[in-house]
């Protein structure tokens, strides 16, 4: 059986180069090429695969021990080409560490597992990705 939701955000222009992201929730996060220190829309799609994995593992292995290191690395080659612009080759690199004894081993012992897990059925941004889910660009 498979269940269904939506989810949405939406994105209003601060000013050129500016862009406020807000969630139904009212989250928001100001991002674009123009912020002095803010993420460009690539970027938070690195940050979106890594989360999503990195909450899976977390999740997964934080019952067992706290990490004493959780830290995650997305990264993929950005191409421009004639076909357009792609990220090819992304990765992401999970540095963890476990306090030692048995609850640190248990940690440790299902990190192979969670990461198997996140990527192949719950983390739903590295699966889209992957499935190659079309988007559709329309003017309201």
């Amino acid at each position: 059986m498979t269940e269904t939701s939506k989810r949405q955000v939406t994105l209003t222009r601060e000013s050129k180069g500016v862009y406020i992201a807000s969630n139904p929730r009212g989250g928001t996060l100001r991002f674009g090429p123009e912020t002095e220190d803010g993420f460009s829309a690539v970027e938070l799609l690195l940050v979106a695969v890594a989360g999503c994995s990195g909450i899976d593992v977390d999740y997964m292995t934080s019952r067992r021990a706290e990490p004493l290191r959780f830290d995650v690395v997305s990264q993929a080659t950005q191409e421009k080409g004639d076909d357009g612009n792609i990220l090819r080759d992304m990765t992401v690199t999970f540095h963890l560490e476990f306090p030692a004894g048995e609850d640190g081993d248990k940690a440790r012992d299902r990190v192979g597992a969670a990461l198997k897990a996140s990527h192949d059925t719950t983390c739903t941004v590295s699966r889209t990705i992957e499935a190659g889910t079309p988007v559709v660009l329309r003017k309201a």
